[in-house]
């Protein structure tokens, strides 16, 4: 799924008007009509419904669901924010419409001291804004967004929270509507994918209001929101054997962190992998031998660390970096990989830590290497970030720099590739917040680059099929109690749920 930008938005909508052809009016109703029916769903149990417009379309919009809940019962007060005299030609002929109805009350609010208090059995539906907002709230507008935050009802927005831009928000921008849900029309706005701009968001769901699909289909977008039709898991063929599916070679573990290599190893084999050799220090030979005893063993020659390689030559693709420490040898071992390797590499962990160190050795990754931060990892890379806009554009640069697949990790993991397109993923949950995680992410990337993937199916698919084996193993244990060996116990299903493979 595309993610558009303000503008672009407004222009889809425009096309959709002049080539369904529909009415502005029609698809304003149409749009309304379903988010009515989503708020319906939520909040089935609720009866009396405050809405908050505003004199733009985002209002209109708000005016259309007034109207659709008062004639379906329910008790509807609607607030008119009027800080200006001006209001869009939708609003004006749907006020009219709600008017002519007279069954919701309609209240005009000039200033705070007209803002009385609501009951807190009342589901406050927020429809002051839309995401073509281009500067901050302030005044009466900013006052009544924070009487309404200082509400304890629960409240959902139209579009996007009043008060959030479609894209960058500058750190200054607090003015904000907090709410619990989010009903974002055909597809997600950028800033909901940025972690600042949770308390706002809430749980945001896409409302289809039928853009049209030529719009969709043609117009050029570097972000993208990852769903299950996107993911193409290959066939696997009848007489195929196990040399079709690659052999990777997964360099990971330490003294102390045998933990984080078997992790990965069995995540790389539940994900397909053909073949899979482990580089182990000496002492955690027999524990990764038992845990995994589908994993062939490079032994090192040193006892606490990996100091030493087999022939990197035979294998489809390498992964690096889990639990492998910091030591003087373990580091020569990276430098080698860079200076004789030329596929592409996973690097994860301790390895980008050892990246970060000296930068230099960043111009020796492999193209189409994979690198997998979390954001404290990418910024002793990058620099320092001040918000997720930020965070996202020096993803960016540094995967066109580099030619290189950047994974940044986070409730909507993001894959930043070298032609400057970032895909944002849709599966995943708190519950995955657990030490190993990203171990068996790193597991499932090498091994579906092993089979043949190219680096952008591998990171892309990798981080879809991760989350979705961790919403399966929340379904069965819940969030709390949810580990990383959960992740890999529920890979079978995730993967299943995908067929047929393609």
């Amino acid at each position: 799924m595309k993610i558009f930008s303000a503008k672009l938005t407004r222009e889809a909508d425009d096309y959709t008007i002049k080539n369904e052809p529909i009415s502005s009016l029609n698809l304003m109703e149409r749009a309304a009509s379903r988010a009515t029916d989503k708020i319906l769903k939520l909040y089935f149990n609720v009866f009396n419904f405050a809405v908050f417009v505003g004199p733009g379309n985002n209002g209109g919009d708000g005016l259309v669901i007034a109207r659709l809940l008062a004639e379906k019962g329910f008790n509807v007060d609607v607030y008119f924010v009027k800080f200006t005299d001006k209001v869009s030609e939708d609003f004006a002929v749907n006020l009219e419409r709600l008017k002519k109805q007279n069954k919701a009350r309609f209240f005009i609010l000039e200033n705070i001291n007209d803002f009385s208090d609501i009951k807190e059995n009342v589901l406050i539906i927020d429809a002051l804004f839309g995401s073509g907002l281009s500067r901050p709230l302030s005044g009466f507008a900013g006052q009544t967004v924070e009487k309404i935050n200082a509400l304890p009802n629960d409240v959902v927005s139209v579009d996007i929270p009043s008060g959030l831009f479609g894209e960058n928000n500058p750190p200054d921008n607090k003015i904000i509507i907090k709410a619990n849900h989010t009903l974002t029309f055909q597809y997600p706005s950028l800033s909901f994918m940025f972690s600042e701009n949770n308390e706002f968001v809430g749980e945001f769901h896409i409302i289809d209001i039928g853009i049209h699909g030529n719009f969709i289909q043609k117009t050029d977008t570097p972000y993208y929101y990852v769903q299950k039709e996107d993911i193409k898991i290959k066939h696997r063929k009848k007489f195929s054997h196990k040399g079709n599916y690659g052999h990777a070679l997964l360099i990971a573990g330490s003294y102390g962190k045998a933990g984080a290599q078997i992790l990965s190893a069995r995540a790389a084999h539940r994900a397909g992998v053909g073949l899979l050799t482990a580089a182990v220090p000496e002492c955690n030979y027999q524990i990764l031998q038992t845990a995994s005893p589908e994993t062939m063993l490079h032994i090192s020659k040193t006892e606490k660390y990996i100091s030493d390689l087999p022939d990197l030559s035979k294998f489809n693709a390498i992964a690096v970096g889990p639990g492998t420490g910091f030591d003087k040898e373990t580091k020569k071992m990276l430098s080698y990989i860079l200076d004789v390797y030329e596929k592409p590499v996973v690097f994860d962990a301790d390895a980008l830590t050892v990246l970060s160190e000296n930068k230099s050795a960043l111009e020796n990754i492999p193209a189409g290497s994979i690198l997998t931060p979390h954001p404290k990892e990418f910024e002793r890379l990058a620099g320092k970030c001040v918000s997720g806009y930020e965070r996202m554009t020096k993803q960016s640069e540094f995967a066109r720099k580099y030619n290189v697949y950047v994974i940044l990790k986070g409730a909507h993991t993001s894959v930043a590739s070298p032609d400057g397109k970032i895909f944002f993923n849709s599966t995943g949950n708190p519950g995955m917040a657990t030490g190993g995680s990203g171990d068996v992410l790193t597991g499932i990337v090498v091994s579906l680059l092993s089979q043949g993937y190219t680096s952008l199916e591998a990171s892309v698919s990798a981080v879809f099929i991760h989350g979705l084996a961790g919403d399966f193993a929340a379904e069965q244990k819940g969030q709390y109690p949810l580990i990383a060996s959960d992740i890999i116990d529920n890979l079978p299903d995730a993967l299943k749920s995908l067929e047929p493979f393609t």
